[in-house]
This record gives C-alpha cells, structure tokens and sequence, in this order.
C-alpha cells in the first residue's frame, strides 16, 4: 500500500499537525521523522510555502521531494511585502538589490528553462516587472536592458 502525499508546508516550520499529519497519520511512517526531514530540507524558504510531497512505503520507509516556491512568493518574501502592484509601471512596492536577485534566480533554478543564473536572473525581473518591484533603483524593463547589455555579469557570474 505504498503512496504519495502532497502537501503545502511554511519553509522550515512543518508540524505534525495539519496539513501533514492527518494525511501521515494512516501510513506506516514515523510522522515525527518526516516532519524533521521537511524542516531540514526547506529551512531556507523560512517560512514561505513550499511544495513537498512525500512517498512512503508499506515499511515506514520514505523519500521528500521539495518544490520551489513560486518566483513571486521568492520576491514577496526577499523583499518584505505581502501584495504586488495594482500599477506596476507606476506604483512600485519594494526594490530588490543584484544579490537579492541572484540569490531568487539560484533558489528557482531547478525550475526555470534558463541555463544560467543570468538569464535565470533576467526570469526574476520579469517577475518583478508585473509586480511593481524595481532593481538597484532601476525599473525591472531597465533593469534587464543593462543585464542584456553585460552591465551585471560579474554579479550574475556562477558561483
């Protein structure tokens, strides 16, 4: 009978309460062993909600997957606000630093089409440009300009 849950969870703040132990309490897993494995696995979303889901086998055994959060959440949550703008060509929110941004582009990685962490960078700044969130000041459409023209590429360089 072996199975899969999934659930949302806040980064590094999993309980055995709900969601996760109601759908746990019924398999053959240490709920407790689960709930500390999520919480190692997704301390750096520090509370953000974090996709897991969870295979268990009929011999308590189990394995975690964690998804990323979604890129606007990464930015709500990196630049401490909780809604976008209404305006985002006018009404800006927040503004996120270079190492802001590439620290969100090397979180959403595994999840972007790009190859690299400066075009997973310029992924980012879509994002903020729907939300009303500038960059270094600029607004997210300049912002990428001079990432197009090479401006950041040493900030943006693989680690």
């Amino acid at each position: 009978m072996a199975g899969t849950i999934e659930v949302l969870v806040p980064g590094g703040q999993a309980d055995p309460g709900p969601p996760l132990g109601p759908e746990l309490g019924p398999t053959p897993v240490d709920v407790q062993a689960v709930v500390q494995e999520i919480n190692a696995q997704t301390e750096a979303f520090d509370g953000t909600e974090v996709p897991v889901t969870v295979e268990y086998e009929d011999d308590g055994s189990f394995e975690i997957e964690v998804g990323v959060p979604p890129t606007a959440e990464l930015i709500k949550d990196e630049a401490g606000f909780d809604t976008g703008s209404g305006e985002p060509q006018e009404d800006f929110v927040a503004d996120l630093s270079i190492d802001q941004v590439k620290q969100i582009a090397e979180q959403k990685h595994p999840d972007l089409l790009a190859y690299d962490t400066r075009n997973a960078a310029k992924e980012i700044v879509g994002t903020c440009a729907s939300m009303g969130v500038t960059i270094e000041g600029d607004d997210a459409r300049e912002f990428k300009e001079k990432v197009d023209d090479g401006e950041y590429d040493d900030a943006l360089a693989e680690a």
